[in-house]
């Protein structure tokens, strides 16, 4: 699933970092500092696609030498606590192309040297090799002042004042979220990415009457792991892969983000099944079936397949299985101080009156599944949904025919009541 993702971040002096170790490091090549008399040398670095530099028009020849071209950002600052460069750090999305990639890459870039006048400089990288392999990314170095026939000139202070700064950022990354989303558009992809904060997104999701979507985004942001934390998780990931075995989080910020995302993917799956079903039953019926079955093919398709056709588990037994699995992992305290994946999971599953949603939220709470007591035998309670959904499945297509055939004739009662109800020569 594609996902958003735009941070700005500031190249500090006072922060011991410069633009020309910064530029070295992401493009993968050697630049010697002539401030600081260092050499940066990352020739050896793997994984780079693409780099290249954009300038506005009528600027020096030098401009499109990297080593030259960052020296001289340097040399334009004076002061030991000068921020040298910005960097703009953009997800690209897995589910496009690399040319497509790199045309989103460059669009972005051209808008920024359009709307700022500064230099730009462009590393498209690849995934790590142990980690995510849909972690393409791009590092777009900027200058902190307007490149212009003479050089370096004037700071670009709307980016830095508290006043504008956010804003024009906010509106960069809206124009992130739209070049992405073409380019989905374009690769016949139904997903789209979203900039705006989660919620917005559920409030947008509620005034359009869209509950699932709003029930989906009523969540805490995803935890950000830091790098050494997502150092160790890729090795056990790979160590997971390697020995054949399911992958358990090694460290306590890796369980809760394991857990918020085993969440959001039941929440997808759902959101499958039921288009799955609603395309289902509007086919059925328009192809003359009744609504019985329509609806017995409608659950058929939703409960038992997926979009690719492959046989599926039952959703509410992977969701029992979800929170099974981070029990354990989620017990001790977390950062937010709750576990918010497993609360919203409970949430859910209280709402099926069933043995069902009893035993998954007594799982969820620590009991086995004789804690519920002998009330709760199939004899003294009502059907779960999976058992009636079970029932309807498991029924001789002849008797569904005749249910069928039953519930037209009822409907055609009905209609005929309510003609003798229109006739305006009976009175009442």
């Amino acid at each position: 699933m594609a996902s958003y993702h735009l941070s700005v971040k500031t190249i500090k002096r006072s922060a011991g970092r410069s633009a020309t170790a910064a530029a070295a490091y992401r493009v993968g090549e050697r630049i010697e500092c002539q401030r600081e008399g260092r050499v940066h040398d990352y020739t050896r670095k793997q994984g780079i696609e693409e780099t290249f530099i954009l300038t506005p028009k009528d600027v020096p020849d030098w401009a499109s030498d990297r080593s030259r071209l960052w020296n001289e950002a340097e040399a334009s600052e004076t002061r030991r606590n000068s921020v040298t460069a910005r960097e703009w750090e953009l997800a690209l999305p897995s589910e496009i192309s690399a040319e497509d990639r790199s045309q989103i890459t460059r669009q972005f870039a051209e808008e920024l040297v359009s709307r700022y006048g500064v230099a730009v400089d462009v590393a498209i990288h690849a995934p790590h090799r142990e980690g995510d392999q849909r972690n393409h990314h791009a590092h777009v170095l900027t200058s902190t002042r307007k490149l212009e026939a003479g050089g370096f000139t004037a700071k670009t202070r709307v980016l830095d004042s508290a006043k504008t700064g956010g804003v024009e950022i906010e509106q960069m990354r809206g124009l992130w979220a739209e070049l992405q989303n073409r380019a989905l558009e374009r690769a016949g992809e139904v997903e789209r990415v979203d900039h705006r904060s989660l919620e917005k997104q559920r409030e947008a999701a509620q005034e359009r009457g869209d509950k699932l979507s709003a029930e989906e985004l009523d969540r805490d942001p995803e935890l950000k792991l830091g790098p050494a934390a997502n150092s160790m998780e890729r090795r056990a990931k790979a160590m997971a892969e390697r020995q054949g075995r399911e992958y358990v989080p090694v460290t306590e910020r890796g369980a809760v983000v394991h857990a918020a995302r085993q969440a959001r993917a039941a929440f997808r799956e759902m959101r499958e099944r039921l288009d799955i079903a609603r395309e289902t039953y509007g086919i059925e019926r328009e192809a003359g079936q009744g609504r019985v079955s329509a609806g017995l093919a409608a659950l058929r398709a939703a409960t038992s397949k997926e979009r690719d056709g492959r046989a599926s588990d039952d959703i509410r037994e992977r969701l029992s299985q979800v929170v099974g699995r981070s029990r354990d992992q989620d017990d001790t305290p977390k950062p937010e101080g709750r576990n918010y994946a497993r609360e919203r999971l409970k949430e859910i599953m209280e709402k099926d009156v069933g043995r069902d949603g009893q035993a998954a939220v007594h799982k969820l709470d620590g009991h086995s599944e004789y804690d519920l007591g002998e009330d709760t035998s199939r004899e003294a309670r009502k059907p779960s949904v999976n058992e009636r959904l079970k029932d309807v499945l498991n029924k001789p297509r002849e008797r569904l025919e005749i249910e069928d055939e039953r519930d037209q004739e009822r409907d055609q009662e009905v209609e005929k009541d309510r003609d003798i109800d229109r006739d305006p020569g009976l009175s009442h």
